[in-house]
């Protein structure tokens, strides 16, 4: 077997290995190797420098690998795909509606509680934080998809169905996110690392199916990537602040039910074909 052909036959895995080095080696060049764990603070101090160097592996890896499995006419395809945001507003609006029901979710749990009363509310300067978590939002939504949903999602779809390329997907994306959600007292007791597991694999894994599904009938990376920074700019604003032990857990529930309530709504509505083997060739791929 040639270079090129294992190159080809593993594609997949070597744009995994590639997002944690290129990821990892840039947070490092950063921080340095004695920076981690982050608290809030620190992250606040490395501005969008930081959000750069972790988002430069899962989009620089993903042109590079297109690049190299699929040529010219893989680049032209995702580039297609970029442009293609005429797709119809119901799209849109489904786009928007993971973000729509998080919201909801948590300003009806703040009637339970003061506790989990989103901090925005109870900002001073809402228009300010408001826009300073939008940028990250965007440039989250907009990288991060050019990688996961740009290369490794098609790849895999040409092999398996929505439900199992959503899960693989969302499996590497939750361990991806580490360096994000580690806390210093994460590995202190059984809580805190059910909290950090809670914040890895609980929600990110539906969600990334609700994203393959919706690039699935879509082939636009444009909706993908506003329905992944709506969900990041929610995340950003509307969880509450200041909670710990039990309390905390309970708030980051939130994601978790409003993914998995949305998966279960769509897997319905399609009659359970995620699960199915309604896998698309890459030749049909190419061909949109």
């Amino acid at each position: 077997m040639t270079i090129e052909a294992a190159i080809k036959r593993h594609a997949v895995l070597i744009y995994f290995v590639l997002v944690f080095l290129l990821s990892g080696g840039s947070i490092l060049l950063i921080v340095g190797p004695e920076g981690f764990p982050l608290k809030a603070e620190e992250f606040a101090s490395f501005g969008l420098s930081l959000y750069a160097a972790i988002l430069a592996g899962p989009c620089v890896a993903g042109v590079l690998m297109t690049a190299i499995v699929d040529g010219r006419p893989g680049l032209r395809h995702l580039f297609a795909r970029l442009r293609r945001w005429r797709i119809g507003w119901t799209w849109y609006a489904i786009a928007l509606l993971p973000a729509l029901l998080m919201t909801a979710t948590a300003l009806l749990l703040s009637l339970v509680s003061p506790d989990f009363r989103p901090a925005i509310l109870d900002s001073n300067g809402k228009s300010g934080t408001l826009l300073g978590a939008l940028g990250p939002a965007l440039l989250v939504g907009c990288f991060e998809e050019i990688g996961w949903t740009g290369f490794a999602v098609p790849q895999l779809r040409s092999r398996h169905s929505i439900l199992a390329t959503g899960l693989m997907v969302g499996l590497v994306w939750g361990g991806w996110h580490f360096p994000l959600f580690w806390q210093p007292d994460s590995f202190s007791g059984a809580l805190p690392l059910v909290i950090l597991l809670t914040m890895l694999f609980s929600w990110l894994p539906p969600f990334r199916v609700l994203l393959v599904w919706v690039h699935d009938r879509t082939q636009s990376l444009p909706v993908v990537m506003l329905m992944h920074a709506a969900v990041s700019f929610v995340t950003l604003t509307v969880r509450p602040e200041g909670l710990t032990g039990t309390r905390l857990l309970a708030s980051l529930l939130i994601s978790p039910a409003t993914m998995w309530f949305l998966l279960a709504a769509v897997g319905v509505a399609n009659r359970w074909q995620l699960s199915r083997d309604n896998k698309r060739g890459q030749a049909t791929l190419l061909s949109v």
